[in-house]
């Protein structure tokens, strides 16, 4: 006999089974029919397997430094080579997980196996205890390396060993944080850099960063909110994010001022985790609801998304383990016809994965952060100067990171040891 849960859920409703079920699940019908429909986008392979023919046995992954910055380096048993430049910010003190934790899971395994690995990675000697970014910031780290080794023997890109590329160029939005100066400053300041990129579209900041209702300094927001827009007139595609500052009740009050300035999304009005809040925001605004950048879960995404408590999915391409996992999401979100705007930390060669992650998103946002990259970093590449103009930026298309880092400044780095 077959065992139909929908058809189960709807019988014990009826019959009055699960009459003592807590409300707060809110299961029914439809949300049956959105999970249904986000778990087949899930499910999808990624990495396109098909373009390897032999197994790519994973021989050697190092992490290296030099002057503050991490570079990993991974090598095939054919002595294919594959590099990337971590999240410099967080490696600091991450590196011990690097190497105890996540690196020797991935010694020995065929890396076009890369979508179940970077799962495994989570499971591997209790990894999952550590989630959150010191596990993902490590793996993600890895798996840019592989992709790089992969892109290289492929003659790909990375993103279009995960992907169909739609979009050769990326629309940029300035984003600025001048939390504690008055409106009036703040405004001065956003202004001067929007003159500087000509953008289309910006993004500031609102409330505190997780600061329970207070603003700084006091009605900073009320003032700064309205100025945006009657500084950059109707045209201006304007974002705002308020990293958690408010309880549902504020965050919906502050809501209503940003829907009489028609901005286009409002970001993380409560703190990431407070998954119903998140939803209570989203059902008391007619105005996009943007979050995700702190969240670690696959499950998590899946409720956010199945509970429509966002409009827009922002997966971290560092801090949720890379491009794989962040894709996954991605398409679960189209799933339901809900876009992807990911976030990034901008450290290292951050905006470089984002840009070929973003490249291959059907449903991609029209805007995304770029802040240029750090001159400590000698890149290179034959198909985009990377640099933005008049508001774009060409995505690279040459093999693996389609970016050449210097030779020797790779060689200056030394490998790390620990006890």
């Amino acid at each position: 006999m077959t065992f139909d849960r929908r058809n189960f859920i709807k019988k014990s409703f009826s019959g009055g089974l699960i009459v003592s079920a807590p409300m707060s699940l809110n299961y029914d019908e439809k949300t049956e029919a959105r999970y249904e429909k986000i778990d087949q986008a899930a499910a999808k392979p990624v990495l396109k397997k098909e373009l390897f023919k032999d197994p790519v046995i994973i021989d050697r992954v190092e992490l290296l430094h030099f002057e503050g910055n991490f570079l990993c380096q991974v090598f095939d048993k054919s002595g294919n080579q594959g590099v990337s430049i971590s999240n410099n910010a967080r490696m600091n003190f991450l590196y011990p997980i690097f190497i105890k934790q996540v690196a020797p899971f991935f010694i020995g395994k065929d890396a076009r196996d890369l979508d179940n690995l970077i799962e495994g990675a989570r499971i591997h000697a209790s990894n999952y205890k550590y989630q959150g970014l010191a596990l993902w910031i490590p793996v993600a780290t890895v798996e840019f390396a592989l992709l790089d080794l992969l892109g290289k023997m492929a003659d790909r890109s990375m993103a279009e060993l995960l992907g169909d590329r739609h979009h050769p160029s990326i629309a940029v939005y300035e984003a600025n944080n001048f939390r504690g100066k008055s409106a009036e400053e703040s405004i001065k300041l956003i202004k001067a850099h929007m003159d500087q990129t000509n953008a289309k579209a910006l993004k500031f900041k609102i409330g505190g960063r997780m600061s329970n209702n207070a603003d700084y300094p006091s009605d900073r927001s009320e003032k700064l909110i309205p100025l945006v827009r009657k500084t950059f007139g109707d045209d201006m595609v304007i974002y705002t994010d308020s990293n958690g500052s408010y309880d549902a009740k504020e965050a919906i009050r502050i809501g209503k001022l940003i829907e009489e300035q028609k901005f286009d999304f409002y970001e993380e009005p409560v703190p990431f985790d407070w998954y119903e809040e998140t939803r209570e925001v989203k059902d008391g605004l007619k105005v996009p609801i943007a979050g995700g950048e702190q969240e670690p879960s696959m499950h998590n995404f899946r409720w956010l998304i199945g509970n429509d408590a966002l409009d827009i999915v922002q997966p971290d391409i560092f801090y949720f383990g890379g491009m794989i996992r962040g894709l996954k999401v991605a398409r679960m979100a189209e799933a339901l016809g809900k876009q992807c705007v990911p976030h990034i930390s901008g450290s290292g060669l951050g905006y470089l994965y984002m840009m070929h992650f973003v490249s291959i998103l059907s449903n991609a946002g029209p805007y995304h952060e770029f802040k240029g990259f750090s001159d400590d970093i000698p890149i290179a590449s034959n198909t985009s100067d990377l640099k933005m103009k008049e508001g774009k930026i060409d995505v690279p298309t040459g093999p693996g990171l389609g970016v050449d880092i210097d030779p020797d400044f790779i060689r200056k780095h030394k490998k790390i040891e620990v006890i």
